[in-house]
């Protein structure tokens, strides 16, 4: 009869080195979460180049999530956005994974206050 011997799990920060001298099992800290959970029709935000009027710029730019996975979101635009690389995706939808920090609810973001412009009397 074959004996059975306790899986022993290492605490955080050490390696448990198999008895075979094969592999080694690792742990980790904590396991990575989402910031923020995202299903389809939401209005978000995401870190991207873009156009805006005639020129391309890289920022915040609102679109809507179509389509969600355990990995991935799908993002939809209305303008032009481009890939690192300088293509432009011609069907508008970036991926990102669902723990990017350049993807984010829409109004979450920092607002800057508009510029009043105030009258000069003359004198």
């Amino acid at each position: 009869m074959k004996t059975v011997r306790p899986v022993v799990i290492p605490q955080s920060g050490e390696i448990k080195r198999n008895v075979r001298g094969g592999s080694a099992a690792y742990s980790f800290m904590r396991s990575p979460t989402a910031q923020y959970s995202f299903d389809v029709g939401d209005v978000v935000e995401a870190l991207c180049d873009h156009e805006k009027g005639s020129d391309r710029v890289r920022g915040w730019l609102k679109g809507i999530v179509v389509q969600v996975d355990n990995k991935m979101v799908a993002v939809q635009f209305r303008s032009n956005v481009f890939l690192t690389d300088g293509w432009m995706v011609p069907d508008r939808i970036l991926w990102f994974p669902t723990n990017s920090e350049q993807i984010r609810p829409a109004g979450t973001g920092k607002r800057t206050p508009p510029v009043v412009k105030k009258d000069i009397p003359d004198y």
